[in-house]
């Protein structure tokens, strides 16, 4: 039997961390190799009272009066030095996720830094609307708005892209002079607790940043959503989850940000460059082991190009390599869990029960010692499926898609739309017209033509239908992380 870790990944509260005083915890697992990295602390209702306390101390005894320069100063420092302590939080994140080493290094921890500093800039920037308003009777008024922080924020991340959600969600409620309680997953609680550092370091004021750890129904999460102290929620993670969190805050009018789950569409006309196209989708489609709510598991193929295109596709999944994550050739990592891993297998052998050929992968991995205990499985795509079958309608959050022939443009558009999610969409085409024409047919929160996963960050983010409520970024982060005030002055 394997011995119990001694490192405690602990809840932060009021800026300092929580002994635990007792056994209460779980284990944070390593999910390319099955093996405890560590004990986590399970935040009670006392522990997660306190923190909330300390938010709403924190807001009003002086950090939503902090002037925005100081806030966005703040900001850029916290960027600074998690750009110093690099290496620490690429180690955290790939402990916690198991991803590849350079993913983490190209995406998820440059991914933070940037929003920390680009949230800085927007709030910098933002103005604020004014109106000089002329009545018939000869009287005149200025109007103008005032945002105000929305007060104490619950923020809620999941595992798939911790880190790079996290800072999104924080950076821009930071700066707009919010105080925060974060619970990230139970799956990857290392990098919220490591940011608590870095924003102690740099002089954030103790309450302002809190995080509790523990799990959702009877634990932090339902502590958190139900807390009467909460002013606001935001939250990324699935669309059941999601529902539920509505649920627990309707009864107080909470304003809630979700952005939630995806079953997203590519829609690949026979005038595409092959290469690109491919290329592409292959991105779309196994990025992150297809954990991330934009990956692409519908892919629709005009008729006349559709074998080539699935033939490439193979050819590219069969170059991924599955590997340690801290090897830098490997570019593709495990499911989050075995309870995951579960899941998508469960999909598997639906999608062959439906009648699906199986192109390449459709199982679990052999990769020898040391990864046996790990949540592997293999990039799969599919043939022969429809949208009426369920593998084709239900997100299944891991590497896999099914390819489907279109004849007509009219009938791809329907076919993609064909959906109650409506996250993003992707259009792959030669013909600059038909990019345009089509990327604004899809009922998506983001289409993109040629590309996938190019974001600016100023552009709102978010979904539609069982995709999410409301949007992120930019100034849509402004708009929901305060309240504006009118103000009217008869001149």
């Amino acid at each position: 039997m394997m011995e119990q870790p001694t490192r405690w990944i602990r809840n932060f509260v009021d800026g300092r961390f929580v002994d635990p005083v007792d056994s209460a915890g779980f284990d944070d697992i390593d999910p390319a190799t099955g093996v405890v990295v560590a004990r986590v602390h399970e935040a009670d209702r006392t522990i997660v009272d306190r923190a909330v306390a300390a938010a709403r101390r924190a807001v009003h005894e002086g950090w939503a009066d902090t002037p925005v320069r100081d806030r966005t100063d703040l900001l850029r420092r916290a960027a600074d030095r998690i750009e110093q302590r690099f290496d620490e939080f690429v180690a955290a994140e790939v402990a916690d996720t198991g991803k590849p080493i350079a993913q983490a290094r190209q995406l998820d921890v440059p991914r933070a830094i940037a929003n920390f500093r680009a949230f800085a800039d927007i709030v910098a920037a933002a103005g604020q609307e004014s109106f000089l308003t002329e009545l018939g009777d000869g009287r005149r008024a200025l109007n103008y708005a005032l945002r105000k922080p929305l007060g104490v924020v619950a923020v809620i991340v999941p595992w798939n892209l911790p880190l790079l959600l996290l800072t999104w969600k924080v950076a821009p409620a930071l700066a707009c002079g919010n105080a925060l309680v974060v619970k990230p997953s139970e799956e990857t609680p290392a990098t919220a607790t490591l940011l608590a550092e870095v924003l102690g370091e740099v002089g954030l004021p103790d309450g302002v940043y809190n995080v509790v750890h523990g799990f959702g129904s009877d634990s932090a999460g339902e502590f958190l959503t139900t807390h009467p102290g909460i002013d606001g929620v935001t939250f990324t993670g699935s669309s059941t989850t999601g529902s539920h969190v509505m649920k627990t805050v309707a009864p107080r009018v909470r304003p809630v940000s979700f952005e939630l789950g995806g079953k997203n569409a590519a829609v690949v006309f026979d005038d595409v460059d092959p290469a690109e196209a491919l290329d592409g989708l292959a991105r779309a489609i196994f990025t992150n082991t297809g954990q991330v709510c934009l990956c692409t598991e519908r892919v629709y193929v005009q008729r006349t190009i559709f074998d080539d295109i699935a033939a490439g596709l193979v050819e590219r999944a069969q170059q991924l390599r599955l590997g340690r994550p801290l090897d830098e050739s490997t570019t593709t990592g495990p499911l989050i869990s075995q309870e995951h891993r579960q899941k998508v297998r469960d999909y598997l052998d639906l999608a062959e029960s439906s009648g699906a050929k199986v192109l390449t992968g459709g199982g679990v991995p052999e990769l020898g010692a040391g990864l046996d205990g790990g949540a592997w499985i293999e990039p799969t795509l599919w043939t022969g499926l429809t949208n009426a079958h369920r593998v084709v309608r239900e997100e299944i959050f891991g590497p896999v898609a099914a390819l489907i022939p279109f004849d007509t443009e009219q009938e791809a558009v329907a076919l993609a739309n064909d959906t109650e999610y409506g996250l993003a969409a992707s259009v792959w085409t030669n013909d600059l017209r038909r990019g345009h024409r089509v990327a604004q047919r899809m009922n998506v929160g983001m289409a993109w033509v040629n590309t996938w996963f190019l974001r600016d960050l100023r552009s709102p983010f978010g979904g539609m239908g069982l995709s999410g409520i409301g949007r992120e970024g930019g100034e849509s982060s402004l708009h929901f992380y305060t309240e504006p005030t009118n103000v009217c002055v008869q001149l």
